[in-house]
Order: structure tokens, then sequence, then C-alpha cells
């Protein structure tokens, strides 16, 4: 397994008008958020404060980039536009601990 470095920015459907908690289907973006830990693909994840549109990054494991982009493509906010993949780049950790 890999590390990766997961940036999402919102996508053409995000209504700048409402929180992240108050977008369309925040329910469903989170169950499936928490399925991806629970999974052991996330490690850390949420959003980035301070930008003029929202972004989130995530720390993610997995065998391939394709592999991961085609996992991530499953959120119900990527399928909606609400969510869109701006980079995934591959991460070699070198401080810490893995376990």
């Amino acid at each position: 397994m890999s590390y990766f470095v997961v940036i999402n920015e919102q996508g053409p459907a995000w209504d700048p008008t409402r929180s992240m908690r108050d977008q369309a289907r925040w329910p469903d973006h989170a169950a499936f958020m928490n399925s991806l830990v629970d999974e052991g693909v996330v490690v850390l994840g949420g959003p980035i404060a301070g930008g003029p549109t929202h972004r989130a990054r995530l720390i993610a494991k997995s065998v391939s980039e394709p592999a991961l982009r085609a996992r991530l493509a499953e959120d119900p906010w990527m399928r909606m536009g609400l969510l869109r993949t701006l980079s995934i780049e591959p991460w070699e950790v070198l401080l810490g601990s893995e376990d």
C-alpha cells in the first residue's frame, strides 16, 4: 500500500451560500467518508480553512492512484458535482509511525 495526498475542491454544483454541512446530501457524503476511514483508505482528512473556495485534504492509502481515484469517484458529492478532485500525489512518509 502507498500513501497519497488528495486535494478536493468544490465542484460546479457547490452552493456558496451554504456551509459545508448544509450542502445537499451531506449525510450521504459524511457516511461515505466514514466508510473510507473504516476501510483504512483514508487515514486523515478534513476541510482546509482560509480559502475563497471550499477545499479538503485527505491522506489516503491505496494500491495505486487509479484505484484510489475510482474509490473516491463513488462519493455521492463527486457524482453530484459538489466536489471534484484537484490533485492526487504520491507521498513518501519519512517521519512518524505507520502503526
